[in-house]
């Protein structure tokens, strides 16, 4: 197989009908690497917002529990990609998120927001460091994937198109990324986490290379200091080295998927699909329930 055959494959795919297939493609066999570094820092960027940190703190899963945490968020949003929206495993997985969310008074504006944040960022992070730019047809496809996830997830509203999420998670950032002493300490341990899965002599160098992979507004808002403009240049200059390596090797064979990854360290003999995620009693914690409807995935058992 040659390197761009498979984007050959994708531009015959239908963006909106063949979604699924394009999108899984995309993520497991063009970019796995990078979706998941995408991914991760897309979930990252939502501690900036203050209602999205600050709870985050408070259910003291990303402080106490952070590579569980990890480990459940990556394998549900993997069971959804692996298995599809219609599959037994996929409706699983929507219905354990869809459990979580309800015992939280989450807002559909924050809502929206996370999505759109697992739409905008890879576009952004793959066209800056992947080993190609992603075409139309994969960021139509990935706008559509998301969207119909959102659905399944019961937030109202949601854009139609690629261009519209952006000029939301631009806006909703510009309007309500700020300090909060919560969110710091999730964002801290996330951080840490992350330098966790490598030798520990390196964590300060990993930590600081982090940041220079974060853009003002998040360092902003989290009160990290900007590493110098040498180190920044650097690091970036390292990532996108990386993927102009990747160009030049052979295209992968099988798909990767996060259930793959080095990184998901919590379930050495496996793990049931019912099981994963928290388990917390709607209206615990100061957090009233916030009602969704989910009937579409709900319904099924």
């Amino acid at each position: 197989m040659k390197r761009f055959e498979r984007l050959g494959r994708i531009r015959r795919l239908d963006p909106v009908a063949d979604a699924l297939e394009i999108y899984r493609i995309s993520a497991t066999l063009e970019f796995p690497w990078d979706y998941t570094r995408a991914l991760e820092l897309a979930l990252y960027r939502t501690y900036a917002v203050p209602s999205i940190g600050r709870l985050l703190a408070r259910t003291a899963e990303l402080t106490e529990r952070t590579q569980k945490r990890y480990d459940d968020t990556a394998l549900l949003l993997d069971t959804v990609l692996e298995h599809g929206f219609a599959a037994q495993e996929g409706r699983t997985a929507i219905r354990r998120i869809n459990q979580m969310h309800r015992s939280y008074d989450i807002s559909d504006d924050d809502m929206r927001y996370v999505l759109s944040t697992f739409v905008v960022v890879p576009r952004r992070w793959i066209d800056t460091y992947g080993w190609r730019r992603l075409s139309r047809h994969e960021i139509v496809a990935a706008t559509e994937y998301y969207r119909t996830l959102g659905r399944h997830m019961g937030i109202p509203d949601i854009p139609r198109t690629y261009e519209e999420f952006e000029v939301l998670l631009d806006s909703y950032e510009e309007a309500h990324f700020g300090w909060d002493e919560g969110a710091r300490q999730v964002s801290d341990a996330t951080l840490g986490l992350m330098t966790s899965w490598y030798p520990r002599p390196l964590a300060p160098l990993l930590r600081t290379a982090t940041l220079a992979l974060l853009d003002e507004p998040l360092l902003r808002a989290f009160h990290y200091p900007r590493p110098g403009a040498g180190t920044t240049a650097l690091v970036r200059r390292a990532v996108r080295a990386r993927g102009r390596l990747v160009r030049l090797l052979p295209p992968r064979r099988a798909p990767h998927y996060a259930r793959q990854n080095w990184e998901i360290k919590g379930y050495p003999n496996g793990y049931r699909v019912a099981d994963l995620g928290t388990h917390p009693v709607p209206g615990m914690g100061g957090c009233p329930v916030r009602h969704r409807d989910t009937s579409a995935v709900d319904s099924v058992e």
